[in-house]
């Protein structure tokens, strides 16, 4: 890590004080180091699924720890033509949010700051992985988004650090920069929040119209259409999952993104130089600290993922039972496809962008005969605002 921070110092064993706010890497070195610090990294415009985060990171870090949460408008990511200059900044909203969420800092530096002289001459490399589907789309964003991590994660020094599993393809080059390049912190995700009627928050649903809002949840149902599909042609009778988890048509519920559409078992990647996790429980369940997985354990540090959780049902999940195997790859895609075209034809139009359903390792499709790991994976346009959405499913043998 860069620069010097201050030495690290026994707990306080008193109550964290109020919310403090730092605009500069001079004040932020500054802080004193206590306990695990865990940083979750964000462009402001905070909501529900950015609490979840702030909370997981609480939940792991302790009452003696210590929660940076950056707001960071990163301008390297924004391609010719998006979204930059209308980018919502709601920095007194969201150190409301932080606050109340559970983080004890609030790092909200300028460009100038992040990025002294003019943006940098010298950047990280996405690669391969980084070309595919929203590299593919977004030609440039994955090398500045990781170009900013880097630096934050140099800046803030943390033990661990939080990401959100809707941003499945940037989780998992995060999670492989870090193993890749020696960063000596843990890499956790945790699960998408999601509206009642599924709809993955995002900051940008705000741009949508009401007509766009009413139309937006067809992605979910895509992914949740082949979910179920791969369940029957598992075995499992009218889509249902056999462990009793729940009907598959409620989003929120272990049977419909439940434990055969979560994005990983574990919920985090051991970085080498990183200290071993201290407790059992994983990001599954935000209110208690997680759990992190080898990086090469079922390539689970690319997107790990508990069922997606419903904004008025994010408390603390339950223990899962084990997921329920799903088969038959084309049926999934055949599934979801048909959703979407159907979707295609309404008013508002869905206009699909892509479909994929790749294997988490390096994003690549896989092929009909697949077993292991997967993402079913959507992005799509309703009017001028792009929105994207992911599951994980787990492939055993067809029935």
């Amino acid at each position: 890590m860069t620069g010097t921070p201050a030495p690290r110092t026994a707990a306080p064993r008193t109550a964290r004080g109020a919310l403090r706010l730092v605009r500069t890497a001079a004040e932020l070195n500054a802080l004193p180091r206590y306990g695990e610090r865990a940083v979750v990294m964000t462009m402001g415009a905070l909501h529900e699924g950015h609490a979840a985060l702030i909370r997981a990171a609480r939940a792991h870090a302790g009452p003696d720890g210590q929660v940076l949460v950056t707001v960071f408008v990163n301008p390297l990511q924004f391609g010719a033509g998006e979204d930059l200059d209308r980018y919502p900044r709601t920095l007194d909203a969201d150190l409301a949010v932080a606050g109340a969420a559970g983080a004890d800092t609030v790092f909200a530096p300028s460009a100038d700051e992040v990025y002294p002289g003019g943006e940098p001459q010298v950047r990280i490399a996405a690669g391969p992985m980084g070309e595919r589907l929203e590299g593919a789309s977004r030609p440039g964003h994955f090398d500045g988004m990781l170009t900013v991590v880097a630096k934050l994660l140099h800046l803030t020094a943390p033990d661990t650090a939080f990401y959100g599993e809707k941003d499945a393809q940037q989780l998992a080059l995060i999670t492989r920069m870090a193993r890749d390049l020696n960063f000596p912190v843990r890499i956790v995700g945790v699960p998408t929040v999601r509206e009642g009627d599924g709809l993955a928050l995002s900051s940008r649903n705000g741009y949508l119209s009401e007509a766009e809002r009413r139309a937006a949840p067809a992605l979910f149902h895509a992914l949740r259409a082949g979910r179920e599909a791969g369940l029957r042609a598992a075995g499992f009778r009218d889509g249902l999952d056999p462990a009793g988890l729940g009907p598959a048509d409620d989003p929120g519920s272990a049977g419909g993104l439940g434990p055969a559409g979560r994005l990983g078992p574990a919920g985090a990647a051991a970085v080498p130089g990183a200290d071993p996790a201290t407790s059992g429980a994983g990001p599954d369940a935000p209110a208690t600290p997680a759990t992190p997985a080898g990086p090469d354990a079922r390539a689970d540090s690319a997107t790990p993922a508990d069922p997606d959780v419903p904004a008025d049902t994010a408390a603390p999940a339950a223990p899962e039972a084990r997921a329920a195997l799903v088969a038959d790859p084309d049926a999934v895609r055949a599934a979801a496809r048909r959703v979407l075209d159907e979707a295609a034809r309404a008013e508002p139009p869905v206009r699909l962008d892509y479909l994929a359903l790749v294997d988490p390792s390096d994003f690549t499709e896989v092929t009909a005969g697949h077993t292991g790991e997967a993402v079913l994976a959507v992005a799509a346009r309703l009017g001028a605002t792009r929105l994207i959405d992911n599951i994980r499913l787990s492939f055993g043998a067809a029935v």
